[in-house]
C-alpha cells in the first residue's frame, strides 16, 4: 500500500487505461490535447489566493472552467440536525448559492434546503423510521442525462426517479435504497432503520440506477451520525471528545460551476452533451455547499467529520501548516486509540474523524485544509490538476475546548470494547475491477468481474461465513469499492503484475465472469493498511495494479433481527403515494427483488455498469 501522502505507484502499465479519456484514444483529439494543455488563457490571477488555484496561470482551452472565484468570501454553513425516531425526508428542487459572487443557480436538495441535507442523529439499539418523498421537478442536468445506461430514460429529466440510501448500514433489503428500487415524483418509501451498530460516522445518498452521479451531484447527499452511551455527542461524553460547538461536520466535494453560478457536471467538451463520462474532477473545492469558506476557531481542540462525497477524485488531506492531526475513527466508528498523522489520503465515499488543535495558534492564524492528489495520467493529458484548497480555519482570540487528545478510545474504562482481531476466513473469493474497451459509445465500459448488472452470475456468500475478498484492480487507476449490509476490516495491499496475469488469463467477452486468482502474479510483499483504517469500513480504497483484500463476515438473519435475503418489490412502500407520473416508465410492480449491491463509489463508474448484485444465503 501506497504512504497516504504518495501518488499511486502501484499502476502497471499493462492495465487498460480506458476511462473517458479514452474518447482520445486513436483520434486527433489525442494530439491536440498534448499540444494545448501548456496554453494560457491570457488572464492573470486576481489575488494571492487565486495565484495558488491557478499556480502558473494555465487553463486548459480542453476543460471548462468555473469562473475566477475568490476564496474565503463566505462562512462555512452549519447543516442543521435532524433528530427522533420518526422522521421525514423530502427530495426537492431549489436554486443554491455556491458563493456570494455567483447568482443562485438550479440544484437538488432535502428537507427544503437547497443542496445536501441536514445532519441526521440515531441512537444506538434504538430503532428509527424515515419516510421518503420524491418532490423534485425537472432534473439540473437534464439535457447530460445519457439513455444508453442501464434502464435510464430520456424522460428522466423531467421525473426523475430517486432511491434513498443510507450508506453503511445494516438495513433489510427493501429499505436499503437498491437501485431498481424507484421513487418517482409525487410518490415515495419508507425505510426502517435497526441503528443495530455501535457509535459510528455513516452518510445518506440517493442511489437510482443510472443516474446516481447526476442525483448527488445535484445536492442530494447528507450525514448521518450513530451515537452510543460513550460517544454521546455531548460535552459529558465518556471519552473526553469536544463536542457541540467544538465538533463539526465536513461535506466535501469538488464542482465545476458556471458563469451564471450553476453547476456543469460535464469537464471536457470533447465528450458531447448527452453523453456519459468516466468521472469528472472539478476545479473549486465545496464544503457543506460553499465553495472556499472560512470557519473561525477558538484556541482549542475540535472534532471533524469529514467525508469525501465526491463522485470522482481521491484527496490527499492535509493542513497547509502540515502540521499534524488525529485520526480517531473511520465510517464504522472509533479506533482503539488517536493516530497521529500529518495527510490522509480519501476515497469517494469515505469518512475519516479527526481531532485538530488550534490552541497553540495565536489569534489571527489562518490555517487551510488542502489537498495534493494530482489527478490520474488520463485527467491530466486534458489539464487537469489537482484541486488543491478546501475551506479555511481563522483562529480567534477566545478559548476553545481545553481538554486533551486522548491516549485511548477503546478498552479502557467507560469506554468501548477494543476491536476484535481479524478473524481467520473460511472461504477466499477473488473479484476483479476491469475497463475493457472495445469499438463503441462510449468505448470503455466499467466492470466488476467482466460482468454487466443484468448478468446472473453474481456472489452468494453463506450467511454467518467470513470470507477473504482478494480485489484484483487490473486497471491503471484507483477504486473505492462498497458493499452494501457489511462492515469489514481491511488485511492489506499487494501490487500486481498485471501484463502477465492478462496474459496467462486473457479477459473474455463482456457477459463472462472473469476472476483469476491473482496469487502466481503479485509483485511483492502485502502492505498492511495504514494505521489510520484499520477499523470497520464499508469502502476500500483499491490502488490501480493491486490486489486488495478485505476480511468481511456476513451476518445472520437472527444476528440482524430481519432475513437480509427476504425477496422485496421493486414498488416503493409509501401509503397514498400518486400513480406514476406521465411519461415516466412503469415498472413491473410485481417483479421479485432480493439481496443487495456491490459497486465502485466512483458514481460515474457505479452507473456505467461498475455494480452487481449480491445475496446472502442461509
Amino acid at each position: 500500500m501506497m504512504h497516504p501522502g504518495r501518488r499511486d505507484t502501484t499502476r502497471s502499465s499493462a492495465a487498460p487505461a480506458v476511462r473517458r479519456r479514452d474518447l482520445l484514444r486513436g483520434t486527433a483529439a489525442l494530439g491536440l490535447a498534448a499540444g494545448f494543455v501548456g496554453l494560457a488563457d491570457g488572464r492573470t490571477p486576481a489575488s494571492a489566493a487565486n495565484a495558488f488555484h491557478y499556480p502558473d496561470g494555465v487553463r486548459s482551452p480542453l476543460l471548462f472552467h468555473s469562473p475566477r472565484l475568490e476564496p474565503f468570501r463566505d462562512a462555512l454553513p452549519v447543516l442543521p440536525t435532524l433528530r427522533g425516531t420518526a422522521l421525514d425526508m423530502t427530495a426537492s428542487n431549489g436554486r443554491h448559492r455556491f458563493h456570494r459572487d455567483l447568482p443562485p443557480a438550479p440544484s437538488f436538495g432535502y428537507n427544503g434546503r437547497s443542496h445536501l441535507g441536514p445532519t441526521i442523529e440515531a441512537e444506538s439499539g434504538t430503532p428509527s423510521t424515515l419516510t421518503f418523498r420524491n418532490a423534485l421537478g425537472r432534473h439540473p442536468f437534464a439535457d447530460d442525462i445519457d439513455v444508453t445506461l442501464s434502464g435510464v430514460k430520456k424522460s428522466y429529466g423531467d421525473f426523475p426517479p430517486t432511491s434513498f440510501h443510507l450508506h453503511g448500514s445494516p438495513t433489510a433489503p427493501d429499505s436499503d435504497g437498491h437501485p431498481m428500487r424507484l421513487s418517482w415524483p409525487g410518490q415515495g418509501d419508507v425505510h426502517h432503520f435497526p441503528n443495530s451498530t455501535e457509535a459510528c460516522h455513516l452518510w445518506y445518498h440517493d442511489h437510482a440506477m443510472g443516474i446516481t452521479r447526476l442525483n448527488v451531484y445535484a445536492g442530494l447527499a447528507g450525514m448521518h451520525l450513530v451515537r452510543d452511551a460513550f460517544d454521546t455527542g455531548r460535552a459529558d461524553n465518556p471519552l473526553g471528545l469536544p463536542a457541540g460547538e467544538f465538533e463539526n461536520v465536513l461535506v466535501l466535494q469538488e464542482k465545476i460551476l458556471t458563469d451564471d453560478g450553476g453547476m456543469n457536471a460535464r469537464s471536457t467538451w470533447i465528450v458531447p452533451e448527452g453523453s456519459w463520462e468516466g468521472g469528472s474532477a472539478g476545479d473549486v473545492g465545496v464544503v457543506n455547499g460553499v465553495v472556499w469558506p472560512r470557519m473561525p476557531v477558538a484556541r482549542g481542540l475540535y472534532r471533524f467529520r469529514i467525508i469525501n462525497a465526491d463522485s470522482f477524485s481521491t484527496w490527499n488531506l492535509h493542513l497547509s501548516t502540515r502540521a499534524r492531526f488525529w485520526v480517531i475513527g473511520n465510517g464504522g466508528g472509533l479506533l482503539d486509540a488517536p493516530v497521529p498523522t500529518t495527510a490522509v489520503r480519501l476515497a469517494p465515499a469515505e469518512r475519516i474523524d479527526v481531532l485538530i488543535d488550534f490552541s497553540g495558534h495565536s489569534p489571527g492564524d489562518l490555517i487551510e485544509l488542502r489537498n495534493d492528489e494530482e489527478p490520474v495520467f488520463q485527467a491530466a493529458i486534458l489539464g487537469e490538476r489537482a484541486m488543491p484548497l478546501f475551506c479555511r480555519f481563522e483562529v480567534g482570540a477566545a478559548r476553545g475546548f481545553t481538554g486533551p487528545v486522548p491516549h485511548t478510545l477503546r478498552g479502557g474504562r467507560r469506554q468501548p470494547a477494543l476491536l476484535p482481531p481479524l478473524a481467520a476466513p473460511s472461504r477466499t473469493r477473488d473479484v476483479t475491477v476491469s475497463q475493457p474497451y472495445a469499438l463503441r459509445m462510449p468505448p470503455a465500459m466499467m466492470t466488476l468481474n467482466n460482468l454487466r448488472w443484468s448478468d446472473p452470475q453474481i456472489e452468494t456468500p453463506r450467511q454467518g461465513t467470513i470470507e477473504q475478498w482478494n480485489i484484483i484492480n487490473i486497471t491503471p487507476d484507483p477504486h473505492p469499492i462498497h458493499l452494501h449490509l457489511v462492515m469489514f476490516r481491511i488485511l492489506g495491499r499487494t501490487p500486481l503484475r498485471t501484463l502477465e496475469y492478462q496474459a496467462a488469463h486473457p479477459q473474455p467477452p463482456l457477459g463472462v465472469k472473469w476472476a483469476p486468482s491473482a496469487e502466481r502474479f503479485l509483485a511483492g510483499p502485502m502492505a498492511p493498511p495504514a494505521a489510520w483504517e484499520r477499523g470497520w469500513k464499508d469502502t476500500v480504497l483499491v490502488p490501480g495494479g493491486s490486489v486488495t483484500r478485505i476480511i468481511v463476515r456476513f451476518p445472520t438473519a437472527e444476528e440482524l433481527g430481519f432475513d437480509p435475503d427476504a425477496p422485496f418489490s421493486a414498488a416503493p412502500s409509501m401509503p397514498g403515494a400518486r400513480p406514476y407520473p406521465p411519461g415516466a416508465p412503469d415498472p413491473d410492480d410485481a417483479a421479485e427483488m432480493r439481496g443487495y449491491v456491490w459497486h465502485c463509489h466512483l458514481l460515474d463508474h457505479e452507473d456505467h455498469e461498475m455494480m452487481l448484485r449480491y445475496r446472502t444465503l442461509a
